[in-house]
């Protein structure tokens, strides 16, 4: 995935990375004491209701604005937080830090 300068570089549970748009940052995460808002350290992300998918089979998905391509495998999920905005999560990270809603 491309990024662009300001954008925050998350690292997960799981040691991925990925970039977020920095007013989507600032609106969807705070910071954990005693990191402060606006410099480095650890974030959660605030509760969203979102939709998501899980995979059966290897996938694509490619991103808007040149934004490069999202590629997941069997047991991930497609996570959507927003219009465009997507996101691959495997399935053991997705047990992890999500819950289903009935």
């Amino acid at each position: 995935m491309g990024y662009a300068r300001g954008d925050a570089l998350l690292t997960g549970s799981e040691g991925e990375r990925w970039p977020v748009p920095r007013a989507s940052f600032d609106a969807s995460y705070e910071p954990v004491a005693p990191s402060r808002h606006g410099k480095p350290g650890s974030y959660r992300k605030r509760p969203l209701i979102l939709w998501a998918k899980p995979m059966a089979e290897p996938f694509a998905v490619t991103l808007d604005c040149d934004r490069g391509t999202l590629r997941g495998k069997p047991g991930d999920w497609l996570v959507q937080y927003g219009p465009d905005n997507l996101s691959v999560v495997s399935g053991s990270s997705f047990s992890d830090t999500y819950e289903l809603l009935d």
